[in-house]
C-alpha cells in the first residue's frame, strides 16, 4: 500500500536524521509537511506562481513566455524548473542544498515585507534554485508555490515521526551500531507497539499542543513517553476541534445513544470560535482550522471582560459566531457572516454585528477539562460567564429523550434560522475528543432528513458549457473529492442542479478566471466525463445528494470499496465554502465512509451484500479500511 512504504521510507529517513544530525529534525518534518510553522502564526511565503516563474526565468537565462507556455503545458512548474535547471551552465558549482540551510531561507522569504521584499525574494530563489542538484530544483519550486505533492498529508508524517522515535530513541550513541528498539519484533507486533505508544488516549500530546516548535525539542530531550508531561493544553495554542457523525433523523439519534443521557443543542450557522483568554488579559480568537481571526472580531473581544466572571483568570471556550440582526433580535444566514471583513477590521467600521453562542468549556484556571463529561463541562461554562442579549450567549438546549419533544425543538431550531441540533452525550463518553469526528457528537439538520444524511464538500474541477436558457455562462460542473494520502482530486460526480441564475452568473465570473488548458497531472478521472472547459481546483462548494453509488466513471475512493469508484447520485448546489481551501474538500476516506453508512440504514446499497465483505476484508490492511472500521463501519 502507497501510503505505509512512504510512511517507512520517512520513517528511515527521519531515523537517520536523529542519529546524524538531530539539530535537523524540527526543519525535516516542517519541509516535509510545507509548512513554515504552526497554522495559527499564519507563516506565509507570499510568493506567487509569476513571481516564481521570472525567478526560474532569470536563473537560468531562458524567455519568460517560454517558461510560462511549458508550465501550461505540464500543469507543474516544478517539472519546468527541473528541465529548465538540467540546461544551466556555471562556471563553479555552489555548495549543495541542506535541510536547515532551505528552512532557513523559506523563513526568510517568508518574513520579508516592504516595497522591495519581491525583488529580494527573488534573489533568494535564484540563489536556492543555482544551488539545485537532480530533481532538488523541481521539489524547492513546489514547495515555494504551496503544492508538495509528495505524498504524505500530516498524519502519515506523526506516523512516521512515530515510528522513528520507537525505532531510534533520541540521544543514542553512533557508531558503533545503528540503535533499533523494535528489532526481533515481528511487522505486526512492531506496528502495534508504535501505534499503542501513539494513541491519543495513551500519548496525546500533539492535539494537546499542536506546535513542532515545542513538540520536537521535548522529543529529543526527554523522548516519546514523556511528552504527556510536557506538552499540554495551553491558552494560545489553538487546538483542533471535535466535530460531530451526521444522523438522518430523531430515530437514528435515539438509537445510537440507547439509554444514555444526552442533550440537544442548536446548531448555528456561523463559524467556528475558538476564544483564548490568556493569563495576561489577552484575548485570542481561532477559526477551525487553527487561523488567528483575532483581528476580524475586535467586537467579540471588546464584550469579553463584561461577560466573564472574575473568578475567570484563563479558560478556552468553543464557540459560534453568528450574523445577528440588531433591530429585529435575530440570527441572520451564514452568506451575511462571510461579507464580514476577514483580517485588521476596525471596530467603528462593522456593519455585519455577531452574537457569540457559546456550547463547551475546554479550559479554565490552569485546568484542562477535555477529560471531563459534558455536563461538568457545561455547568462551569454557566458558572463562569454571564449571558449578554445579542453579544454572548449560551447555545439553547433541551436534555430530553423524548422523540416527539426532540422533534418538535428540531422543527423550533430550523424556524429560529438555525440548521438543526447537535446531539451529544451528557456523561457517558462525554469527553471532549480534540480533533476527532465523533460518534458521541451528533448532527440532525434539516438538510439531513432526507437522501443519504449528509453533505459533502467538494472541489470544482472542470466545466460543461451551458445550453438553451444557460447558454452563455457554464450549465454544469465536474466535482472531485481529495485524496490526502496520494495528493490528487478525484472526480465524484457532474452537477447541474440547485443554482439560481444570479449563482451561475457568479460562478461563470468566477472560474472564467481559472481555466486551464489541460487536466492538472494529479486530476483523476474518466475521458467519458471530461468537461467542456478544466478548472484549476480553486473553490470547495457544499453539495447534498440523495444518493450514492458505485461508478465506473467516477474515481473518488476507487479501491475501497470495490475496483470501481463512488458517485454521488442527484447532487444539488448548496453554498460555496469560502473558509475551506481545495485541500480541506471531503475526502475520498470520507466518501467511503458515508457509502458504507448509506449501506447500514438500508438505502439502495443494501442489494449489495457484498459491499460488506469488502468493507472488512478488502480494505483491512488500509488507512481508510481501518478508520471505518474502527467507527463501525
Amino acid at each position: 500500500f502507497p501510503r505505509l512504504r512512504n510512511i517507512e521510507t520517512l520513517s528511515n529517513l527521519l531515523r537517520s536524521v536523529l542519529l546524524l544530525s538531530p539539530g535537523d529534525l524540527l526543519c525535516c518534518v516542517y519541509l516535509c509537511l510545507n509548512q513554515l510553522g504552526p497554522a495559527y502564526l499564519g507563516l506565509e511565503l507570499g510568493v506567487g506562481e509569476t513571481v516564481l516563474m521570472k525567478a526560474v526565468a532569470q536563473a537560468t537565462g531562458r524567455q519568460l513566455d517560454k517558461i510560462k507556455a511549458e508550465a501550461q503545458e505540464k500543469g507543474d512548474l516544478g517539472l519546468v524548473a527541473e528541465s529548465s535547471r538540467s540546461n544551466q551552465r556555471m562556471m563553479f558549482q555552489p555548495a549543495n542544498l541542506t535541510a536547515g540551510g532551505v528552512f532557513s531561507k523559506l523563513k526568510e522569504i517568508a518574513n520579508m515585507s516592504g516595497n522591495s521584499a519581491m525583488n529580494k525574494k527573488i534573489d533568494i530563489i535564484k540563489g536556492l534554485f543555482v544551488a539545485c542538484r537532480f530533481s532538488e530544483a523541481r521539489y524547492i519550486v513546489r514547495s515555494l508555490a504551496g503544492k508538495l505533492r509528495i505524498g504524505l498529508a500530516e498524519q502519515s508524517v506523526l506516523a512516521a515521526l512515530s515510528q522513528a522515535v520507537c525505532l531510534t530513541p533520541p540521544g543514542q550513541d553512533f557508531p558503533p551500531a545503528v540503535v533499533d528498539a523494535g528489532k526481533g519484533m515481528s511487522t505486526e507486533s512492531k506496528r502495534a507497539w508504535i501505534e499503542e505508544k501513539m494513541k491519543p488516549e495513551q500519548n496525546p500530546s500533539f492535539h494537546f499542543m499542536p506546535n513542532y516548535d515545542v513538540l520536537i525539542p521535548v522529543l529529543l530531550k526527554e523522548g516519546i513517553d514523556q511528552l504527556p508531561n510536557h506538552c499540554k493544553l495551553t491558552p494560545g495554542v489553538p487546538l483542533k476541534p471535535m466535530l460531530a457523525h451526521p444522523t438522518k433523523g430523531v430515530g437514528e439519534v435515539m438509537k445510537r445513544f440507547d439509554e444514555a443521557a444526552f442533550t440537544c443543542e442548536y446548531k448555528y450557522d456561523g463559524e467556528r470560535a475558538q476564544i483564548h483568554i490568556l493569563e495576561s488579559g489577552e484575548v485570542r480568537i481561532f477559526s477551525r482550522n487553527q487561523e488567528d481571526n483575532t483581528s476580524k472580531y475586535p467586537d467579540i473581544i471588546s464584550r469579553i471582560p463584561k461577560v466573564k466572571k472574575d473568578s475567570v483568570v484563563t479558560c478556552v471556550l468553543d464557540t459560534e459566531a453568528v450574523a445577528w440582526d440588531r433591530e429585529k433580535k435575530q440570527i441572520q444566514p451564514f452568506q451575511v457572516l462571510t461579507t464580514r471583513k476577514r483580517k485588521d477590521v476596525d471596530a467603528s467600521e462593522i456593519k455585519v454585528q455577531v452574537c457569540v453562542y457559546a456550547f463547551d468549556l475546554l479550559y479554565l484556571n490552569g485546568e484542562s477539562l477535555v477529560r471531563q463529561p459534558l455536563c461538568q463541562r457545561r455547568a462551569l461554562l454557566r458558572e463562569s460567564f454571564v449571558e449578554v442579549e445579542g453579544e454572548f450567549m449560551f447555545a439553547r438546549s433541551i436534555d430530553s429523550n423524548n422523540t416527539d419533544t426532540i422533534a418538535e425543538f428540531l422543527e423550533q431550531s430550523v424556524r429560529d434560522s438555525c440548521e438543526g441540533l447537535m446531539v451529544k452525550t451528557l456523561e457517558k463518553d462525554a469527553t471532549y475528543e480534540i480533533a476527532k469526528r465523533s460518534h458521541n457528537w451528533l448532527k440532525l439538520k434539516k438538510d439531513y432528513l432526507e437522501g443519504v444524511g449528509d453533505t459533502v464538500d467538494l472541489c470544482v474541477i472542470g466545466a460543461y458549457l451551458g445550453k438553451g436558457k444557460r447558454t452563455g455562462t457554464y450549465g454544469g460542473f465536474l466535482l472531485a473529492c481529495y485524496d490526502e494520502d496520494n495528493e490528487e482530486f478525484q472526480s465524484v460526480c457532474k452537477i447541474g442542479t440547485g443554482f439560481k441564475d444570479e449563482d451561475l452568473e457568479q460562478h461563470y465570473k468566477f472560474l472564467k478566471e481559472h481555466i486551464l488548458p489541460k487536466p492538472r497531472a494529479y486530476y483523476r478521472f474518466d475521458p467519458s466525463a471530461e468537461p467542456d472547459v478544466w478548472l484549476d481546483a480553486v473553490q470547495v462548494w457544499e453539495v447534498k445528494c440523495a444518493d450514492l453509488s458505485l461508478s465506473p466513471v467516477y474515481k473518488a475512493a476507487m479501491g475501497m470499496v470495490s475496483a470501481k469508484g463512488i458517485s454521488l447520485r442527484f447532487p444539488r448546489f448548496l453554498r460555496i465554502r469560502d473558509d475551506k481551501k481545495p485541500e480541506d474538500a471531503t475526502t475520498g476516506a470520507q466518501v467511503c465512509h458515508i457509502i458504507a453508512r448509506v449501506q447500514r440504514s438500508g438505502s439502495d446499497t443494501e442489494q449489495h451484500p457484498w459491499m460488506r465483505v469488502q468493507v472488512s476484508v478488502l480494505l483491512k490492511d488500509t488507512s481508510a479500511g481501518r478508520l471505518l472500521l474502527n467507527a463501525g463501519a
